[in-house]
């Protein structure tokens, strides 16, 4: 088996895993539970809670300690373990506990799979931004399965969802262990400060205002991300409650209708090293923010009649809109930090987009949501008020990357940057 199908194989599974459950929890909440939306954001955040920590963590481990495959494949055992007991919970208050149980062993697992397949791809004398993008692809289209088998087969509201989930995480563990070995880089290297020690040199790049600045909008961009995760699919559940859309096939199958977003994500992972080398980084995730702004403003006027051509449009534009910064900002990361410390890194920038930034997003969404665009009944949401409201932030976000980010495009460094592109360690700093 070649090299490229073995990461596919590890790309697809990675993301099966997440799609089989991510955006359809909400109808199983809410729908079956029937469990209130101030405890579901709790929920939603448990993914932000232990991205702030197990990333960084796993990322130092397998930088001086364990191979990363053999990390990634315990990992993801345990996970699934964990994921074939959440139907067997009744309780709001104990499903938090699982679901952040479950979240400490995926989360660092997103920047492991990085770290890995840049690890294999290099040893084969491979070019990450041109190989790796093609690869990643066939992760997206396992979130897309995910989706549309649990939708076909009728889970969106079951907890069969999390079985699914749990069969394809002991899988991929499994897998992994048959991974080409990518050993740690940085264990030989002697410790001269508790830092070394630790191996939290990668933390030292939060000195350089032009990375610090960068995860500060990682950050912010990784609060949007969570505000589509979290109320997509129930956005487009609570249209059942109006008889004219009722038997609407959005309605009936909403994770197939919003699993448009993902086979647009497999469309612009291709073109990321065009635009890259067209544009440059800091272009290529202003895009990403732009293209945030008309997610939310398009799902605000749609409706799944009339205005379900919106609601396709917006789901083609979130392609852009994460793709543009979360594969860019990865690559971006790779090409600005040195080797010894680059899963760490990789683990910081999950860290802020996938942690801080999905506390921020999830908590202070809901409360908002709650306050401002909920009626008194405790039920009814003012979903229109809720998207703009979120496209308002994605331009003033939008707005400040424009004007605060600096970084000088340089097409042919760019271009040849993983043989001749810098690489900024921390002892630069």
């Amino acid at each position: 088996m070649s090299t490229k199908l073995r990461l596919i194989i590890l790309s697809f599974l990675q993301f099966f895993i997440w799609g089989s459950w991510l955006i359809t929890i909400g109808a199983y909440w809410f729908q079956t539970k029937q469990w209130s939306g101030a405890q579901f954001g709790a929920i939603f955040s448990t993914m932000g809670i232990a991205s702030i920590f197990m990333p960084s963590i796993m990322g130092i481990i397998a930088d001086k300690y364990v191979n990363a495959e053999k990390l990634y494949g315990g990992l993801h055992i345990l996970g699934g373990i964990v994921l074939f007991t959440v139907p067997l919970v009744n309780d709001p208050g104990t499903m938090f506990w699982v679901m952040l149980l479950n979240m400490i062993f995926y989360m660092p697992t997103l920047a492991l799979s990085i770290a890995v397949s840049y690890s294999v791809l290099k040893r084969q004398g491979l070019d990450v931004v041109k190989d790796y993008p093609p690869i990643r692809v066939w992760g997206t289209i396992g979130f897309i399965v995910a989706m549309q088998a649990v939708s076909l087969l009728g889970f969106e509201k079951s907890a069969n969802q999390f079985y699914v989930a749990a069969g394809a995480a002991i899988l991929l563990g499994l897998y992994s262990f048959t991974l080409p070995k990518c050993p740690p880089l940085a264990k030989d290297t002697p410790s001269r400060s508790l830092v070394d020690v630790l191996g939290l040199k990668s933390f030292a790049l939060l000195r350089d205002t032009k990375m610090l600045t960068f995860f500060l909008f990682a950050l912010l961009l990784g609060a949007a991300l969570q505000l589509t995760n979290a109320y997509g699919d129930t956005f487009l559940h609570d249209f059942d409650k109006v008889p004219a859309y009722q038997d609407t096939f959005t309605v009936q199958h909403p994770a197939i209708i919003l699993s448009i977003s993902q086979i647009s994500e497999t469309l612009f992972i291709l073109a990321i090293p065009f635009f890259l080398r067209r544009f440059g980084i800091k272009q290529v995730m202003l895009f990403s923010m732009v293209a945030w702004v008309l997610r939310f403003g398009l799902l605000a006027y749609s409706n799944p009649i009339d205005g379900l051509w919106m609601i396709i449009l917006s789901c083609i534009v979130y392609g852009m809109a994460f793709d543009f910064f979360n594969i860019s900002g990865s690559l971006f990361v790779e090409t600005q930090t040195a080797p010894s410390i680059r899963a760490s890194a990789q683990g910081l920038f999950m860290m802020m987009t996938n942690g801080f930034g999905a506390v921020f997003g999830s908590l202070v969404s809901g409360l908002v949501i709650e306050k401002y665009f909920t009626a008194p009944d405790g039920i009814t949401k003012n979903w229109q008020g809720i998207w703009l409201s979120f496209a308002g932030y994605a331009l003033v976000v939008a707005v400040l990357f424009l004007i605060l980010f600096r970084h000088k495009h340089n097409p042919m460094a760019e271009e040849e940057v993983e043989q001749s592109g810098p690489l900024l360690a921390a002892s630069e700093l």
